[in-house]
C-alpha cells in the first residue's frame, strides 16, 4: 500500500472497509507528514492532535461495527481558518481580530463532523482573505511545497500547500474571487468553486463559496457530496438536489468547448501558461470535443469596479476597529482599503453594479458552449514574501481576471493541473460551466485528468 498520508479519500475509505488500515493509522501517518513539512510550509493553525486522535478512534470503532457515519468517516481533513469550528477562534488571517472561540461549527464543518471526518487542523490565510498569497499579520507566511521560495497562492493558502504536501486527502477552502482555484492552480491540486449556493455558507455573501481542495477530481466530488447537504443558516443556498456527485464518467466527444487564452485585462499571460492551456484544449479536441477560441468578455471597467467596491467594503470594516487593533492590519491591506475612503456613493454603487455586468457577460458565453477553458492565473506562483504578484497593493486584482467572473456569475469552475514551468512549478487549467452544472464541470475535469500527460511526483519534505 502507498504511504497512508498520500492515499486518496476514496482509497482510504475502501481500505477502512476492507480493514487493510484504520482511521487511527491514517491519522498518525498524516500527523507524521505534517511534522516533517510544517516548519517549512507554515500551512496549519490550531492543530489539535489530541482531539483528532479521539475522533479517529471513534471512527475506528464505527468501522469495526460496520456502521460508518458517512462517506468520509475517518478521513483526515483540514478546514480553512475562516470556516468556523466550534471552540476555535477565527482570526481571519489578521492580528487585528479578537481571538474569541467560535460558538458553533459553520455549515461545512458541521457536515464534515456528521460524516465522521477527522478534522485535525485549520489552515492559514492572509488578512481578511484579501490576498492571493500566504502573507499574514497573524500567521507565518505559508509556502509552496513545489518550491519553498514561492507562494502557495491565496487566500486558501495553507489549504493549497497542505493538499500538495500530503496532509491527508481532503481540504476545505473559500473563494470570492479565486481563493480556491488560484492556490489549487499554483500548487498543482484540484480546487472546485461550486455554483453559488450549492454548498451552504455562514455568513453568506455575494460571490463567496466554500469548496474542496484535493489531489484528485474524484476526491473533490466525494467531498462535495458531503458539503452540499442543506443548512438553514444560509438563506442564499440552493434547494436540496439529488445530485450523484460521483457519476464522473462521460463522453468528451461532441462537447462544445470555448478556449479563452487572454482576457487582455490585468497582467499579461506568460507564454508558458498559454502553451499549457492551449495544449489542454488540444488534448480534449483529440478526444472528440469541438474547441473554439473566443474573445475576452471581462472589461477594465468591470475589474476596476469590483476592486473599488471591495476596497470600500474592507475600509468600512477596518475603520470601525479600535485604533490599536486597526494598526495591526497588514500594511498593504490597510493601504489598499484606505485608498477608497474618499469614494463617492455613486462610485461605490457603480463598482457594486459590476457584479451584475460580469454575471451577464460570463453567462452569455455558455449559451453557445458547454464549457470554457482558460488559465487559472496568467502567471506561475510568485515569491512567497510578496503580498501581491505586482508588488503593488493598489494593483492587487491584476491577476484574477480569469477567476473573478465565475464568482460573480454563480457558475461552477474547477482548477486542475495542466502542465509545468521549466523549473517545475504547476500550471492550473480552469474549466467553467453553466450555472448548477457542478457535476458536468467535474466530469470534464476527470476526463482531462485521465487524458493529460503523466504528472510529476508529489513533493517531499
Amino acid at each position: 500500500m502507498a504511504e497512508l498520508a498520500d492515499l486518496s479519500a476514496v482509497d482510504l475509505v475502501a481500505a477502512y472497509r476492507s480493514r487493510e488500515t484504520s482511521p487511527v493509522e491514517a491519522l498518525d501517518a498524516v500527523l507524521e507528514r505534517v511534522e516533517a513539512w510544517e516548519p517549512k510550509l507554515c500551512a496549519t493553525y490550531a492543530l489539535d492532535a489530541e482531539a483528532a486522535r479521539a475522533a479517529a478512534a471513534a471512527s475506528q470503532r464505527r468501522w469495526l461495527d460496520g456502521a460508518p457515519a458517512g462517506p468520509v468517516d475517518g478521513v483526515p481533513v483540514t478546514v480553512k481558518e475562516n470556516i468556523a469550528t466550534r471552540g476555535t477562534p477565527v482570526p481571519q488571517g489578521t492580528a487585528a481580530t479578537e481571538l474569541i472561540p467560535a460558538r458553533e461549527d459553520a455549515p461545512a464543518a458541521a457536515r464534515l463532523r456528521e460524516s465522521g471526518a477527522v478534522i485535525f487542523a485549520k489552515t492559514t490565510m492572509p488578512d481578511y482573505g484579501m490576498l492571493s498569497s500566504g502573507v499574514s499579520s497573524f500567521h507565518r507566511p505559508a509556502r509552496n511545497p513545489w518550491d519553498l521560495g514561492r507562494t502557495p497562492g491565496g487566500s486558501s493558502a495553507g489549504a493549497g500547500a497542505a493538499a500538495a504536501a500530503g496532509y491527508g486527502p481532503l481540504h476545505l477552502g473559500t473563494d470570492i474571487g479565486g481563493s480556491i482555484r488560484l492556490p489549487a492552480g499554483w500548487c498543482g491540486v484540484v480546487g472546485l468553486k461550486p455554483s453559488f449556493g450549492r454548498i451552504p455558507v455562514a455568513p453568506p455573501y455575494p460571490g463567496r463559496v466554500v469548496g474542496p481542495m484535493t489531489r484528485t477530481v474524484t476526491d473533490t466530488a466525494l467531498l462535495s457530496s458531503v458539503l452540499a447537504a442543506p443548512d438553514a443558516r444560509d438563506h442564499t443556498a440552493l434547494p436540496p438536489a439529488g445530485i450523484d456527485w460521483l457519476r464522473l464518467d462521460g463522453e468528451v466527444r461532441g462537447l462544445r468547448i470555448a478556449l479563452l487564452l487572454d482576457h487582455r485585462v490585468g497582467l499579461p499571460v506568460e507564454p508558458v501558461v498559454t502553451a499549457a492551456v492551449a495544449a489542454a484544449g488540444q488534448v480534449l479536441e483529440s478526444a472528440g470535443a469541438s474547441v473554439e477560441p473566443i474573445d475576452p468578455f471581462l472589461s477594465r471597467e468591470m475589474l476596476d469596479g469590483m476592486d473599488l467596491f471591495w476596497r470600500f467594503r474592507s475600509w468600512t470594516d477596518i475603520s470601525a476597529l479600535p485604533a490599536e487593533r486597526r494598526e495591526l492590519v497588514l500594511p498593504g491591506i490597510a493601504q489598499w482599503a484606505s485608498s477608497a475612503r474618499e469614494a463617492t456613493a455613486a462610485q461605490v454603487f457603480h463598482g457594486f453594479s459590476q457584479m451584475d455586468a460580469i454575471s451577464v457577460a460570463a453567462n452569455r458565453v455558455v449559451r453557445d458552449f458547454d464549457y470554457v477553458l482558460s488559465p487559472v492565473a496568467p502567471i506561475p506562483a510568485f515569491p512567497a514574501e510578496q503580498t501581491h504578484p505586482t508588488g503593488d497593493p493598489l494593483r492587487g486584482m491584476e491577476h484574477i481576471a480569469f477567476t473573478l467572473p465565475y464568482n460573480m456569475s454563480g457558475q461552477p469552475a474547477v482548477s486542475v493541473n495542466c502542465g509545468w514551468t521549466p523549473d517545475g512549478l504547476p500550471i492550473g487549467l480552469q474549466i467553467a460551466g453553466r450555472r448548477f452544472d457542478d457535476v458536468g464541470v467535474l466530469r470534464l475535469a476527470r476526463a482531462y485528468e485521465q487524458l493529460r500527460p503523466a504528472q510529476l511526483s508529489w513533493p517531499r519534505p
